[in-house]
Parts: C-alpha cells; structure tokens; sequence
C-alpha cells in the first residue's frame, strides 16, 4: 500500500489552498489530482455527495473532505504521526487567536478574494481562462472547454455578489484590503508567521484566500508585492516545504510567549472586529430566526430537500442560501448565510470551553481590547456538525 496521500483540487481553488499550505509545510507525502479526473468524479463526488473540493484520500483508501477535517487527520487524528508540528497552540489565548483568523481568513476575506479575482478582466482572464480548464473532464473539446469555462465564471461572478462585491462595495473593498495588506506587513517585521516562528491554524485559515486568489492571480499579485512584500514572503513561505525565513535566520520554532500579544497582532484583531464581526453576527441571528421557524428539522439533516444545499434555503453551491444584511464601512451589504461558518466558529467556542477559569478570563479581556468579545457569545440555537461530508443540525440545545 502506498504511503502517499491524494489531494482533489486545484491551484485556482479557494478551499483547496489551505489543505494544500498544510501537507507542504508539514512535508507529508501527497500528490494532486484534478477534480476533472474520472476517478474524482466517478468516485470522489458520489462518496461526498456533492462536487466540492478539497476532498483527500488516505493510503487506506478513505476519503476526507474539507480542509479542516483534511488538518486534523494530521493533528487530531491517525496521522499524527507524519506531522513536523503542531498547528494547534498550546497556550489558550493564542489558540483562540488562530481560531479567529481561521474563520476570517476562509470565510472573511472573500469579498476582496472574489472582486480582485472577478472584477480585473484585463489581467485576469487569460490566466483564469487557462487555470479553469485544470478543473474541466478529461478529453474536452477546446469548445468545450471554453463553453465550460464561459458557466463556471458565469456562475463565479454571480457568487461574488452573494459574497457582498457590488459596484457600490467595490471601491470600499480594495480600502479595505489595503488597509488588511499594510496591518499583516507590519505584524511580519519581527514575525514569519502570524503567532510566531510556526504556522498555526491561523495561517492555514489565512492562505486560503490570500494564496489562490490574492497572490496567484495577475491583478492582486501586483499590489501585494509593491505594497506588502513581507505578506508575500509570508505567502511563499506558507506554499514551501522549506522554511523560506531568510530575515529570521536564527529564529527557533517557539510561539509567541506570555499573556500579552504584541500591538500588530491586537491591531489585526481589531481589524477583524470591524471587517468581519457585523457580518457573522448578523448570520447567527438570522440562522436563529430561520430554526426558529422550522422546529422541524431533524437531528443530522439541514432540514432541506436536497442534503448537498450549503446554504439555508435555495438551490445548491456558491449562489444559494437565506442571507442577512449588515452595516459595513458606511453602506449595508446582504450577503448569503453558510453553516459552514458556524461550524468553524463552534471550533473556537469548543476549545476556550476545556480551558481553565484563568485562561478564558484571559481571553475574553483581550477579545474584549480588541473588540472581538461579543464573538465569544455567538451561538446558534441548533449547533452545525459534519456527518457524512456534509453540514447538518444538531439536536435542539
């Protein structure tokens, strides 16, 4: 049996980016496979239940899907073993850190993922046109191609809107990534990584956007690396198998020590509260009123007639879903409700619970400096869990 891990994604996926930073910075063995592939399709997808990606498949044959799931084989799982180290921290207040930029970095930052990917015609589309058609089935006709390109963008662009990218978001959008770009450079001066001398699940949350959309892509890639080339160093460093810390020789692979986190990091936190709080909120209030309306539900299902449906209402994929509308930099934006999020979330809430009175006392003063305190509180009335690859409700708490 081989000892060799198989990764179904793609250099342009969004998801596919914080599996793929793991395995390489972990040095575990694993080859990638398009999803266009007959063996994704005819026996990836109809174990899932649904064409989504990341999805990874053990020597043995089974078959993970989702990037924090993919981790925590590796961490919390049989594969502990093939790991350099541990992306969890410790110390629980910097746990609690990672968490936050693990939801933000996936879910957060895809309003300038997806405007800088789709709104950049000029740069973009010929490399998107190219990178696309690695997700295409085997044997295409180039008409084919094209035309399959011509939906999935079709459908990618109108996804975008349900993220929040509007013409009157737009501007606002590059603001604000600007503003992310230069709070991420200084916090790299003394750092490599976000909480120390190693990646954490922070990171891992981080790449996901910040490598297949914000780096890769021609339009974004600029920018970083005129104003921020420490946040591309950072990039690089998270995509390598070597440790790529040239202005840290020396650094050993310690954490950030102590009760206190150094002033850039708060001011990223900070960020955070102001970029993303309104927006998760604003979806766990209307994830509350929507279970309040459907008592119904059974445990172990999302109460909709198709079970691959990640949103709350709707058809299937990017564009469906219930949504919530929220204020944000002057305007209000709607966008589309995901339980995923939730689920991430509860990862947060799931590990401050085993720490100790000290420790969440700790937690909560400095969430509450940073202005993220209220994030700690969030609940929904139903928790999200993952059976069978996919979201689905808990019992009636």
């Amino acid at each position: 049996m081989s000892n060799t891990y198989t990764l179904y994604g793609a250099p342009v996926s969004l998801y596919t980016g914080k599996a793929r930073s793991y395995l390489r910075t972990q040095g575990i063995p694993f080859v990638e496979m398009s999803p266009g592939s007959d063996r994704y399709l005819n026996e990836i997808v109809p174990t899932v239940g649904r064409w989504i990606i990341p999805c990874m498949e053990t020597p043995d044959g089974t078959i993970i899907q989702d990037g924090a799931d993919i981790i925590d084989h590796f961490e919390r799982g049989p594969g502990q073993s093939l790991r350099r180290y541990n992306a969890y921290p410790t110390s629980p207040l910097l746990l609690a850190v990672a968490h936050v930029f693990e939801l933000f970095g996936g879910e957060g930052l895809l309003r300038p993922a997806m405007h800088y990917r789709w709104n950049f015609d000029e740069q973009n589309l010929s490399f998107l046109t190219s990178e696309f058609a690695i997700l295409m089935p085997q044997g295409l006709t180039a008409e084919q191609a094209e035309q399959g390109f011509l939906h999935n963008s079709g459908r990618m662009r109108k996804a975008a809107t349900v993220f929040g990218v509007t013409p009157e978001s737009q501007p606002l959008i590059e603001t604000a990534f600007h503003e992310w770009l230069d709070l991420f450079e200084a916090h790299l001066v003394d750092h490599p990584y976000l909480l120390g001398n190693r990646p954490t699940i922070g990171d891992y949350g981080l790449i996901a956007a910040m490598w297949a959309h914000l780096y890769r892509d021609p339009a974004p890639t600029m920018l970083i690396k005129q104003r921020a080339p420490r946040v591309g160093r950072w990039v690089e460093r998270m995509t390598s198998v070597e440790p790529y810390r040239h202005e840290f020789i020396g650094s050993d692979d310690d954490l950030i020590a102590g009760d206190e986190l150094p002033a850039t990091l708060v001011a990223m936190l900070r960020y955070v509260s102001e970029e993303y709080l309104p927006e998760i909120s604003a979806h766990v209030d209307a994830a509350n009123e929507w279970l309040a309306e459907h008592p119904e539900i059974e445990a172990g299902t999302n109460g909709l007639d198709d079970p691959a449906t990640r949103g709350l209402t709707g058809g299937r994929g990017l564009i469906a879903g219930g949504s919530a509308t929220f204020p944000w930099r002057g305007i209000e934006l709607t966008t589309s409700v995901m339980p995923y999020r939730f689920w991430l979330m509860q990862r947060l809430h799931d590990d401050l619970a085993v720490a100790s009175a000290d420790d969440v006392t700790n937690v909560r003063a400095m969430f509450a400096e940073a202005g993220l305190d209220s994030l700690l509180n969030l609940r929904t009335l139903r928790r999200v869990e993952r059976a069978g690859h996919l979201e689905v409700w808990g019992p009636l708490l």
